[in-house]
């Protein structure tokens, strides 16, 4: 299969997991209140639009979900994982420094010899892995993607930090990514401005076998409230741009789960009505990069998102990165 014969790729199937503990506002309240920490569910839900999140019980690994999402998309696309021949996983929590989540992903769905290899952008992590894969499948060199987005955010968490430790949550969503004589995926960009990379990082690291530095988030709430907003229109009107579209040809849009707030926001600034912008932050959290996938698989599942339409996926989060992917489902 060459990129002359199949110029373009296609999203055919979508899969999600989820931890099974579901942890409410009510319920953190009362972890947080135990370790004399203030909060509430209003306080929670006006801030951030979240009502619970999913957290993953001791032991359970990224590995573990991704693998979960990844066969239900292969199911959902009815492909045999033996037929995969790339698998990208975008993850700010893998397993082990090396081996890659994806290798061991590759190895559990016994896709052998597939290349497998993790992309590292936070939260614009997804978008920027459908992206590569999208430019990869359309040079010819591979054919059929599984694209997964998994966190365990929860384990990088400071528990004693109200400003993020009620945000977050933990899961994993995949696309399968295929070759196709029609067009599915439209349109890609990526960027991203390391400059801005203190508002929001992760800044500890092992040396001589030690954790040095800070090994929880960290976040600038409202420097990347700002930013964040700005970057997720701007992303959106360049790949309409590329496609010769203006945002209200666009059927849904899919961004990042980070807060309700910037949703808004963003929606507001497109000019698209809030019923066009797919929600799941209020049940799961941000999840960092499974929360597009998550989002998508969740509209399917639920019949808003259909075969002909237009969706725009979005990412933005700490680096500090950004995208959007203009894809016809």
């Amino acid at each position: 299969m060459n990129a002359r014969s199949h110029p373009h790729t296609r999203i055919t199937g979508t899969g999600s997991a989820l931890p099974e503990r579901v942890v409410t506002n009510a319920d953190l309240v009362r972890e947080l209140a135990a370790r004399n920490i203030e909060t509430s569910d209003e306080w929670i839900v006006t801030r951030t639009g979240i009502r619970e999140r999913r957290l993953a019980a001791a032991g359970v690994r990224t590995a573990d979900l991704a693998e979960r999402a990844a066969r239900a998309a292969l199911a959902d696309a009815g492909i045999a994982p033996d037929s995969v021949d790339l698998v990208v996983l975008a993850t700010s929590t893998p397993d082990f420094v090396f081996p890659s989540t994806a290798c061991s992903v590759q190895a559990r769905l016994g896709a052998a010899g597939a290349a497998a290899f993790d992309i590292q952008a936070a939260c614009s992590g997804f978008v920027y892995a459908l992206s590569l894969a999208d430019a990869l499948i359309r040079t010819g060199a591979h054919r059929r993607a599984v694209v997964i987005g998994a966190e365990v955010y929860s384990r990088i968490l400071d528990w004693n930090d109200r400003a993020t430790c009620v945000l977050f949550g933990d899961g994993a969503g995949a696309v399968v990514l295929e070759a196709s004589d029609t067009a599915g995926i439209l349109a890609c960009r990526m960027h991203a401005d390391g400059t801005r990379a203190s508002i929001l990082s992760v800044a500890g690291h092992f040396d001589q076998g030690a954790a040095v530095g800070d090994p929880f988030l960290r976040m600038d709430g409202k420097a990347v409230f700002k930013l964040a907003v700005d970057v997720l229109e701007s992303s959106a009107r360049e790949v309409l741009g590329v496609a010769d579209m203006v945002p209200q040809q666009v059927d849904w849009l899919i961004p990042h789960q980070a807060n309700v707030r910037i949703l808004a926001a963003t929606a507001k600034r497109l000019e698209l009505a809030p019923e066009r912008v797919v929600i799941t932050v209020d049940r799961h959290g941000n999840t960092s990069a499974a929360s597009v996938p998550l989002a998508l698989d969740a509209a399917r599942a639920d019949g808003r998102v259909r075969a002909g339409q237009h969706l725009v996926l979005q990412g933005v989060g700490g680096g500090f990165t950004w995208g959007s992917v203009l894809l016809r489902m």
